[in-house]
């Protein structure tokens, strides 16, 4: 039987990858990649214009060390500027996690500021969205010149001028994101700290023990609630098999009286 357990599973493996609990990392790593996934989940979890976080793990899954898993609650055709750059600073808050809080830096962060990077370009350079150029587009979009050693995306049509004044935007944009993810998890270092603590223990949040994290319910409270609506939904369950197999016993004896009239009847005929 296929539940939610088993599509969960399926959800983690198509977006992250398959676990690979036989990994073996060292403490000091395993620290790193709690706090890292911990300032993703937090910040997320804190700043307007998010998805919700819906899971966070230090399960190594294809080439991550830990994932947070983000996902929205509807379908999504446009994403408006401020969406973008939260999104920016969720994905910045990773590596201004290490910083705080081992005042030392990873390589974990690779991929985030890859992406973090390339929706700021996209910003400038593809939607219009910066103040310092104002709404044009950046660029042309190459499709049949990718093995002229070409760029792969676009091909530059813009002077060195303007050039210059993309990558000072970028900095400009990137260095406030990273400001906004340090400012947010100053202040919030305690909540940081259990979110971190719980993953050491635990490997593995869902969107219900992050937001009790959050709102400083401990998780035990939630074990409890989880256990008590477990258990109502194992007694309502076997109320509902007592009923069907009372109600299968009355439809038999039915069954058996209808049986015995029809025999009485068929005897009566006979006698007459």
């Amino acid at each position: 039987m296929i539940g939610m357990d088993e599509l969960e599973e399926a959800i983690d493996r198509v977006m992250g990858g398959t676990e690979k609990k036989s990994r073996v990392i060292n403490e000091f790593e395993k620290k790193i990649v709690a706090f890292h996934e911990a300032g993703h989940a937090m910040v997320g979890y804190l700043l307007p214009n998010t998805d919700p976080v819906h899971k966070v793990s230090i399960i190594p899954r294809g080439h991550a060390g830990g994932y947070t898993l983000m996902l929205p609650e509807q379908d999504r055709y446009y994403m408006t500027k401020s969406e973008l750059l939260s999104r920016v600073t969720t994905l910045l808050a990773g590596r201004v996690s290490e910083q705080v809080v081992l005042d030392e830096i990873s390589t974990g962060a690779q991929n985030d500021l890859e992406r973090a990077t390339s929706i700021v370009r996209q910003m400038i350079m593809e939607y219009g969205m910066s103040d310092r150029l104002g709404p044009i587009t950046l660029g042309k979009k190459q499709y049949e010149q990718v093995f002229l050693g070409r760029d792969l995306t676009r091909d530059r049509d813009y002077s060195e001028e303007i050039a210059r004044s993309i990558d000072l935007e970028m900095r400009t944009i990137m260095d406030e994101r990273y400001k906004q993810a340090e400012e947010i998890i100053q202040q919030n270092r305690d909540k940081l700290d259990l979110l971190a603590n719980a993953l050491l223990e635990q490997e593995t949040l869902d969107a219900e023990e992050i937001t009790a994290l959050m709102e400083g319910v401990p998780l035990s409270d939630i074990k409890d609630k989880r256990q008590l609506a477990q258990k109502a939904q194992q007694d309502e369950d076997a109320q509902e098999v007592r009923t069907k197999g009372l109600d299968t016993n009355v439809d038999k004896d039915t069954v058996k009286i209808v049986i015995n009239e029809k025999k009485i009847e068929s005897d009566t005929k006979k006698q007459e």
